[in-house]
């Protein structure tokens, strides 16, 4: 009998406590993510849960957490690439360039406050 994995429920990230408002601000307000509520328990008021339609994001704050160097990342898909580097760079986000282009594929990469990194793709 094989695994049957039917969908993805959510990405956890993780930012120092140090960088968790910036964190929350930047997928809240720049990013544009719709805040849920988290469920009761003993983190509910740490971190925050966002809704992405099918899938969530869920930001947690994990003591020494170190994601600069990596090159894991989550990809959020745009309508208009164009027009969200604009509205990154306008927001302070540095914009890196996409080291390893692929044909057909038009995409920029960011950090978030804690350090992890987001590909940008056009739809």
């Amino acid at each position: 009998m094989s695994l049957c994995v039917t969908a993805l429920n959510h990405v956890n990230i993780t930012v120092p406590a140090e960088v968790e408002a910036a964190a929350k601000e930047f997928y809240g307000t720049v990013l544009g993510l719709t805040q849920i509520p988290k469920p009761a328990g003993p983190r509910q008021n740490i971190g925050a849960w966002y809704d992405l339609g099918a899938v969530q994001l869920h930001l947690s704050v994990e003591a020494n957490a170190t994601n600069a160097g990596s090159d894991r990342h989550i990809c959020y898909v745009v309508a208009d690439l164009a027009l969200a580097e604009q509205h990154l760079r306008d927001a302070g986000t540095e914009i890196i360039s996409d080291p390893r282009p692929i044909a057909g594929v038009k995409r920029f990469y960011v950090r978030d406050p804690g350090g992890n990194l987001i590909e940008i793709a056009q739809a």
